[in-house]
């Protein structure tokens, strides 16, 4: 036997330890035909695939207890809010937040940094005050603060980024002074798969007297997370990429922040009272939820939480990683293949390009054979530009994907080879 099948057997032996098959019938989407051939869906970094459950406790929401939360006085309200709340208080023992009330429904990661970078910024940040964010970083942690840092006379400023998607400590720790009021990362880039250590990030900047934002997004659907652990001062992420519905996540921030900062919108629900002679806001965590909010979204999150928790994380995590080792090794066989971003800790994320093909071209002859990835810059321009590529071609594996579906892709790709090069 050659030491590559030596390879690919013994990466494939976790694949006992961890029944995929049996995961995969959770999930209806994966079992269909795409231009004529079986599905093999590598975009769980763009979004990943909803388990039945999911499905079944949006449809029930709007089957059975349709109506708004909180103030209705007939028994539809009551389950819903009954519901909504529910899993407001299921996501809070998700990731080990000691109250509830410290979880704020947003639309998204995107909104939940949106959120801190206003109502934080607005109250905090003065001219000359910087903020810090990685290089890596998707653009939803890095426009929201250049614009309020645009609104209040402070700057942003780069992390560097080594070769490899590592983010260089030591220069962040020449960078921290007493001007430094917010340090944004990643806990995961999207682009890249590198896990960034934001537990040693968050112990930086706090000795420098900065707070800490994580953007989670690209984290809690590969691990648990755990708050007190990181310490961070807030945390975002979305539930789309935890196995959820699109259009709903969460800002989890600490409790003594959250009272401090200022309402990010104005409406209903998160006022006590309203008189033209002025307004009293609501308490947390109704304060930052203006307006009806997203019932079915946070009914379904809810319903993710709860298949999540049902399920062998720690061998859901085992296979991931076997799957990318996998998947790495066939990358090197691949003439003119580079990978980009090649840091030591990684989530199961295989980001690359091949010589003299845009990726676009080659995501497009994938999708003819049935391989769903994500090509271009994927919403991190200044990393790309650091490499000095347009984008990558992405294939992302989440815990209900197979060696089969590595074995599809490299054979798609050359397939696709013959056709490009």
């Amino acid at each position: 036997m050659s030491e590559a099948a030596v390879v690919d057997t013994q990466d494939k032996t976790n694949e006992a330890d961890f029944d995929v098959e049996k995961v995969r019938k959770d999930f209806p989407i994966l079992h269909q035909q795409v231009n004529g051939q079986p599905l093999v869906y590598l975009d769980n970094a763009a979004t990943t695939q909803k388990p039945e459950s999911v499905i079944q406790a949006i449809s029930d929401y709007y089957r059975f207890d349709n109506s708004n939360v909180h103030r209705g006085a007939h028994a539809l309200a009551d389950r819903a809010t009954t519901s909504f709340e529910g899993a407001r208080k299921k996501l809070a023992a998700f990731i080990n937040a000691e109250d509830s009330a410290q979880i704020i429904w947003t639309r998204g990661t995107t909104e939940g940094i949106n959120l801190v970078a206003a109502s934080w910024g607005r109250t905090n940040l003065q001219a000359g005050d910087r903020i810090l964010v990685s290089a890596m970083e998707h653009h939803s942690n890095i426009v929201p603060w250049q614009m309020i840092a645009a609104q209040m006379g402070a700057t942003v400023e780069a992390i560097p980024v080594d070769s490899t998607g590592t983010i260089d400590l030591s220069a962040l720790q020449q960078m921290l002074d007493e001007h430094v009021k917010m340090v944004a990362v990643g806990h995961v880039s999207n682009a890249l798969g590198t896990v960034n250590p934001v537990i040693e990030i968050t112990r930086l900047a706090h000795a420098a007297g900065a707070l800490v934002l994580i953007d989670g997004a690209q984290a809690v659907g590969h691990w648990p997370v755990d708050m007190p652990s990181l310490d961070c001062d807030f945390y975002v992420f979305s539930a789309h990429k935890l196995f959820g519905p699109t259009g709903v996540g969460a800002l989890y921030g600490k409790r003594e922040l959250l009272e401090a900062m200022p309402p990010y919108q104005g409406g209903g629900e998160m006022i006590e009272s309203v008189s033209f002679a002025g307004t009293t806001y609501n308490q947390l965590p109704y304060k930052f939820e203006a307006g009806t909010p997203n019932i079915a979204g946070v009914i379904g999150f809810g319903a993710a939480i709860d298949y999540l928790s049902a399920l062998d994380r720690a061998g859901a995590a085992r296979h991931e990683h076997a799957l990318l080792e996998y998947a790495r090794g066939k990358a090197q066989k691949v003439s003119g293949l580079r990978l980009i971003g090649t840091a030591d800790h990684k989530v199961s994320v295989l980001s690359f390009v091949l010589d003299g093909i845009h990726p676009a071209d080659l995501g497009t002859l994938l999708d003819q054979q049935g391989v769903a990835v994500r090509t271009g810059n994927h919403c991190a321009q200044p990393i790309m530009d650091q490499y000095g590529i347009p984008g990558t071609v992405r294939a992302s594996f989440s815990f209900y994907n197979n060696f089969d579906d590595v074995d599809r892709l490299f054979a798609a790709i050359e397939k696709a080879k013959q056709f490009l090069v």
